[in-house]
């Protein structure tokens, strides 16, 4: 995951968080998984972009069976592997604790409740059969040397581990150990599963994490196991910002944003918005609405209002093209926010993950904000204000945010052509 510090802070490592395809013999990095083999009816409107054969599509109107739905509890094992080249500064509880409750709370203030993730971390060391520098994990780690850790890791554990419970796997590295890259956390998502305890696992999460880690690290990398994209953009020489699509906005660009609630699209994806909830906005004619905060909902401990509300408006711009509009506010997973308002971004469901399938509109593109700790300070005060009118550039949609109600809401006005 590839994201800068804030600005208050030295620039870290860059990472990538981009997912890995394998195959049990030889998890090859080229390979792409894009569909699944089974398609879920999922969503219906008018505004509903498909689902692509592009990896992590932000088309909705199908869920990819391949993964996980965040509708329910799930159950995530983390696993601790100690190498024999090395004895653990940390315990198993330590880094545990690194994690969580803090990616179960993300999670259930960006759900409103309707997810929960239960962590079931061992409390002790499996220990690895080779020495932590056998493996060359790294950032780009070759597909062999990968295979080759993920196969060790699964037979050590196996003994002490019933894999048929769990929805999510975590193999978590000692820290420590000279072998172990902080670089190379990320998802491994495999085209052919492992096989353990009479299920199949087709996906790990690896994590090589420094004690303490980055920030909501792992909640960014669970988003993975959720089919949710990278929103980042890599440059080519890994020079430069990586955060030009989405700055702030959303976990899956930056997991040290200053808003890193998911985007609205998102929690439509996932089934965390319902129907009621979103706006397809068509027509000249200007559709007046109220969008409320997209942290206000039900689950979040009842401080965030009734939350049952539009959350989305969307403008369809193409077959797999729309403008998405909804209201950020300081509250729940994005209590630090630079700017509130009325946020707009495109939605592209072509896009594969890392490709702009995501991409935020700045309303105030001559100015910056919060350089201190934005991530990308052009867009930190992205969204459209109170009182202020914004015409998207090349697509002929104009927004007004004529009001805020007492209970924090925007009133908003769209018109299409």
């Amino acid at each position: 995951m590839p994201r800068p510090f804030p600005r208050t802070f030295p620039r870290p490592r860059l990472r990538s968080s981009a997912a890995v395809f394998a195959t049990v013999a030889a998890l090859a990095s080229t390979s792409l998984v894009t569909g699944p083999s089974v398609a879920e009816p999922f969503l219906s409107a008018p505004c509903t972009l498909e689902r692509t054969e592009a990896h992590h599509s932000e088309g909705l109107d199908t869920w990819n069976s391949a993964y996980p739905r965040p509708a329910r509890a799930l159950d995530a094992v983390m696993v601790f592997l100690s190498f024999p080249d090395a004895g653990p500064m940390t315990t198993p509880a330590q880094l545990a604790a690194d994690h969580f409750p803090a990616t179960t709370r993300f999670f259930r203030h960006a759900s409103y409740g309707r997810f929960t993730l239960r962590p079931h971390p061992l409390r002790h060391w499996i220990r690895m059969p080779r020495p932590s520098t056998a493996y060359a994990i790294q950032r780009d780690w070759s597909a062999a040397d990968r295979g080759a850790y993920l196969r060790d890791a699964l037979a050590a554990a196996d003994g002490q581990v019933d894999f048929s419970r769990y929805d999510v796997v975590y193999f978590v590295a000692d820290p420590d150990a000279p072998g172990v890259d902080s670089d190379a956390t990320k998802v491994v998502n495999l085209d052919v599963p492992l096989h353990a305890d009479g299920t199949d696992i087709r996906r790990v999460v690896t994590v090589f994490e420094k004690h303490p880690p980055d920030r909501l690290v792992l909640a960014h990398e669970t988003g993975h196991v959720f089919d949710l994209p990278d929103l980042y953009h890599r440059p080519m020489d890994g020079k430069g910002d990586w955060d030009t699509y989405v700055g702030d906005w959303d976990l899956m660009g930056s997991q040290f944003g200053l808003a890193p609630d998911l985007f609205a699209w998102h929690k439509w994806k996932l089934g965390w918005l319902e129907r009621r909830q979103v706006v397809c906005v068509r027509g000249p004619k200007p559709t007046r609405l109220t969008l409320e905060p997209l942290g206000t909902g039900p689950g979040n401990a009842g401080i965030f209002g009734p939350g049952h509300g539009t959350k989305l408006a969307v403008v369809r711009t193409g077959a797999d093209s729309a403008l998405a509009f909804e209201g950020r506010a300081a509250m729940g997973d994005d209590d630090a926010v630079c700017r509130q308002g009325v946020l707009i971004y495109r939605v592209h469901s072509g896009a594969a993950s890392g490709g702009g399938p995501i991409q935020v509109i700045d309303a105030h593109p001559r100015t910056e904000a919060c350089w201190e700790n934005s991530v990308y300070p052009p867009l930190a005060n992205a969204p459209v204000d109170t009182g202020e009118s914004f015409t998207v550039p090349d697509e002929h949609v104009r927004v007004k945010v004529t009001g805020r109600t007492a209970s924090g809401a925007w009133n908003v006005e769209i018109a299409v052509g």
